[in-house]
């Protein structure tokens, strides 16, 4: 294989055609009106290659992706687990992906019966009064959830409430999104389990403050033990509770959000209910809330009649309009789909499950790999590096080195409470098989890490494309396949 094959660019050669575009059919002064600086002056630089080339291409590199249907992805904080492929079936049923969102309601009822049905789904998992399936993504459901609490204030009068509270051991987003909001973010401390410290929430809940914002079991997968008390303490101050619903999973169908006393949460369609993700995208974030809350939830919204059929409304009370129509429908149909498969009688074996696997191989790895918080964990884990740390091989390693072996690594240097964090989220979906093969590969790379750590430092080892440079990378980025030609040509001529 050469070292460039990647690229279709250097696969042209002049003359080769492998789809030749039909004559313009407009005429040949179809784009004369045009403005000159416009029109290209010299004709696309495009590549030049046959059919089969394309194919080949393009089927290689899918080969080399990695993702979920191809192996072990313990990528904690993320959810990454295997999606049904009846869900993608559902996704594309021609009479729902034909559709217009410009339609008159009276021609599309039975995509509004969906979304309205999988409203009262998720409110009834989540324990809260009403969703909006609107948002877009996690972050965007947070920024609705903050834009209701604001809302909310606002409504009251409560215009000094403009301070919200998040964890210092909290996902990225859940700052960001206060931000963005208009709010100020307040932190509180976190003990070192991870649970928020409630002495040192108490001082900061006074009549400033608009919210908290948390997610239960917390950054580090270890359940918020004192959730009852920081949401009376929250509540009797005058703020509201939201939650980020980033690691909903272990609790699915067992306990709800609602029933902690939260009043507002977001929930990761594309995480927690069935769509494969990354890169962008697809996503979902629905938005629960009370209700007290309910009549800020986001224009438009899907409402059933008394008759049965269904009709999309505006309230005035609401926040306004956070997105085009009514979000991601392709992402509702996957999610419907998967709870309607599982149902009430077995969703409520997705959360016992993750925390088994997790807790699984927490234990059987704990003698290599420093654990820093001892205890039954929920869906997810921290270790804090290897046990012997002495040879200087680092969890960056260690995730490279795990590339050899044909496993994604996990999330790492995240949370930021340990230094070498290594997040490892196994999910409901793996056989005990996979989990031994992976319990296998790590006690093999912590003994590699002690007996030959130049291998484990140098890894990947095996894969297409080694370790690389990555502060040269940055300082010297190579934007265009003409430099890349030449790099190519010398490594070849090596």
């Amino acid at each position: 294989m050469k070292y460039y094959d990647n690229l279709i660019f250097e696969l042209s050669r002049p003359g080769r055609k492998g789809y030749e575009l039909p004559a313009n059919d407009f005429g040949k002064d179809a784009f004369d009106n045009l403005p000159a600086d416009l029109m290209r002056q010299e004709a696309a630089e495009l590549p030049e290659v046959s059919e089969l080339d394309v194919v080949r291409h393009y089927t290689n590199l899918s080969m080399k992706n990695f993702g979920v249907d191809t192996g072990f992805y313990p990528l904690g904080s993320c959810t990454m687990k295997y999606n049904p492929k009846i869900n993608e079936e559902v996704a594309v049923i021609p009479e729902f992906t034909a559709i217009h969102p410009l339609q008159d309601e009276k021609s599309v009822q039975g995509a509004l019966e969906l979304y309205y049905n999988l409203q009262k789904a998720l409110a009834n998992i989540a324990g809260l009064y009403e969703f909006t399936l609107n948002p877009y993504a996690g972050a965007h459901g947070e920024l609705t959830g903050l834009m209701i609490m604001r809302s909310y204030h606002i409504a009251n009068g409560d215009t000094k409430r403009t301070k919200v509270i998040v964890p210092n051991s909290a996902h990225g987003t859940n700052p960001a999104s206060a931000m963005v909001a208009g709010l100020e973010v307040v932190e509180v401390k976190s003990k070192p389990n991870g649970s928020i410290d409630v002495e040192d929430l108490k001082p900061l809940l006074d009549d400033t403050v608009a919210g908290i914002m948390m997610t239960n079991p917390n950054t580090l997968g270890m359940f918020e033990t004192e959730i009852m008390e920081i949401a009376k303490l929250v509540h009797e101050a005058g703020g509201l509770l939201y939650y980020d619903g980033a690691n909903l999973n272990p609790l699915l169908g067992k306990v709800r959000p609602g029933d902690m006393g939260f009043d507002i949460m977001h929930i990761n369609l594309h995480k927690t209910f069935s769509t494969p993700h990354g890169g962008g995208g697809p996503g979902s974030g629905p938005v629960g809330v009370t209700e007290r809350l309910a009549k800020f939830l986001p224009n438009p919204k899907v409402k059933k009649n008394e008759d049965g059929t269904f009709s999309i409304i505006t309230s005035g009370d609401s926040l306004g309009s956070i997105s085009t129509f009514l979000g991601n429908f392709g992402v509702m149909m996957k999610a419907y789909a998967y709870i309607l498969t599982l149902g009430k009688e077995n969703i409520r074996n997705v959360g016992p499950l993750a925390t088994l696997n997790a807790n699984y191989i927490k234990e059987s790895l704990k003698d290599d790999y420093l654990l820093p918080i001892e205890g039954v964990c929920k869906h997810e884990f921290v270790f804090d590096g290897l046990k012997d740390k002495s040879t200087h091989v680092t969890t960056l390693n260690v995730a490279k080195r795990l590339l050899d072996y044909g496993f994604h690594a996990p999330t790492i240097y995240f949370p930021l409470l340990f230094h070498e964090s290594m997040m490892i989220e196994p999910t409901e979906t793996e056989s005990l098989e996979t989990l031994d093969e992976f319990i296998d590969v790590m006690h093999k790379v912590a003994k590699e890490a002690r007996e030959t750590p130049e291998k484990v430092i140098e890894a990947p080892l095996t894969t297409l494309v080694r370790k690389l440079d990555e502060t040269g990378a940055a300082k010297n980025p190579v934007l265009t396949y003409r430099h890349l030609l030449k790099e190519n040509e010398k490594e070849a001529a090596k």
